[in-house]
């Protein structure tokens, strides 16, 4: 039985930034991308291609942001984030042309990987090193409600004001919620490594010497080709359904990936625990890889959307996971920021293509063909996530948290 409890409050305060962090700073663009690209006279395709390279800056970034928060504390460098969140989404609200739109775009995205998960995941390391594995599903589990709060809540108050105030409401959000939220977790990351650095004990990897650098390739090319998958879809949900004929019921059928997204991870909290997070890894990819099959081969079926809409979100769930599991089974908590910082920036330079590749290859091979190729970079997630399984040995391949 471990002798660390799990950090209720943390976990919850995280889960109320993370809600914001990523309904802000990554949901709403796909709701807001039609009228910017309208008033910077783009076409919607190079909207989500500054998008990509805004995604491609920050994996660039990512590495150096990952060491600092192993130097300096996960809970200061979100705080550092907020800042950086809210000055990013004021300046895209004010951007007078379209370089000074993608720069500050940048800004966001490196804001992003200093308030989403990757640092969010690090800090619950940090603070309780043997607990975790626990404390990241619960704080998934929270998350996932962010599409199915901030879609609706982006369209509805774009329905009501332009994109600019729309991002402006948003910077508040950050500023006036995750802010305070952030500094706080600071604050108690600090008092607990001054309470626990001469008794916490830090989380071995599982992996072998010799097997350590084929299994980090494994795991960055599997995480990078899933992450493309899950970058090209969600940024295009509710355009993409509506592109395969639903029409109006694209938006409510999208709503649904949210809660999916929560039920897989509340089955994986409840029934889960002894599972190995290459299991998840290998069940996450499957599922999403299934969804878009699903799609394609039965849209504009209404069904069959709503069916894509839920195995989507119940492999999204678990991979939200087990990127943080992961890796901490694999290689343990030493070092953990700086891991996490190395395996975001790969995937984010493989992923950042996706939104723009996605919304180019929509309009000049259809949406049917387009998801096909998507479903193939599924598909070979799937066999990096199978090596891995057969590199670890199996009597210790689930994270034990003793």
């Amino acid at each position: 039985m471990t002798a660390e409890r799990t950090p209720t409050a943390a976990i919850v305060a995280l889960g109320v930034t993370q809600i914001i962090g990523y309904g802000t700073l990554y949901y709403a663009f796909s709701i807001l991308a039609a009228d910017i690209a309208r008033d910077f006279d783009w076409s919607v395709e190079w909207v989500f291609g500054a998008l990509s390279v805004a995604l491609l800056a920050g994996g660039l970034l990512a590495p150096l942001l990952g060491a600092w928060i192993d130097r300096f504390g996960a809970g200061r460098l979100m705080t550092v984030g907020s800042v950086l969140a809210s000055a990013g989404l004021v300046a895209c609200a004010l951007a007078p042309t379209r370089t000074t739109f993608v720069l500050a775009l940048i800004v966001v995205e490196i804001a992003a990987n200093l308030v989403q998960y990757g640092a969010a995941f690090a800090l619950l390391v940090q603070i309780r090193p043997q607990v975790a594995q626990r404390s990241i599903t619960y704080l998934t589990l929270i998350g996932g409600f962010a599409s199915t709060i901030f879609w609706p809540i982006t369209a509805a108050l774009h329905a009501q004001m332009p994109w600019q105030h729309v991002y402006l409401s948003f910077a508040a959000l950050n500023l006036v919620v995750c802010l305070p939220l952030h500094a706080w977790l600071a604050r108690e990351l600090t008092q607990s490594r001054m309470k626990t650095q001469s008794v916490s004990v830090p989380v071995r990897g599982r992996l072998e010497a010799r097997t350590r650098r084929l299994g980090f390739v494994l795991l960055v090319t599997a995480f990078s080709l899933q992450s493309l998958v899950g970058a090209a879809i969600l940024v295009h949900m509710v355009p993409l359904l509506s592109g395969l004929g639903l029409g109006a019921s694209a938006a409510i059928v999208g709503t649904l990936f949210g809660p999916a997204q929560v039920l897989s991870r509340l089955t994986n909290m409840v029934f889960g625990g002894k599972l190995s997070p290459v299991v998840l890894a290998l069940t996450a990819a499957g599922l999403m890889t299934l969804a878009i099959v699903t799609l394609v081969a039965s849209a504009p079926a209404v069904a069959g959307a709503i069916a894509f809409a839920v195995l989507f979100g119940l492999g999204n769930g678990l991979f939200s996971i087990v990127s943080g599991t992961l890796p901490l089974m694999l290689f343990g908590s030493e070092g953990y920021g700086g891991l996490q910082g190395r395996v975001t920036a790969a995937r984010l330079i493989v992923s950042a293509t996706a939104p723009f590749a996605l919304a180019y290859g929509m309009a000049l091979f259809g949406t049917s063909l387009s998801l096909g190729f998507t479903a193939t970079a599924g598909t070979l997630a799937i066999v990096g996530f199978a090596a891995i399984y057969a590199l670890v040995p199996q009597e210790t391949a689930a994270i034990g948290e003793e």
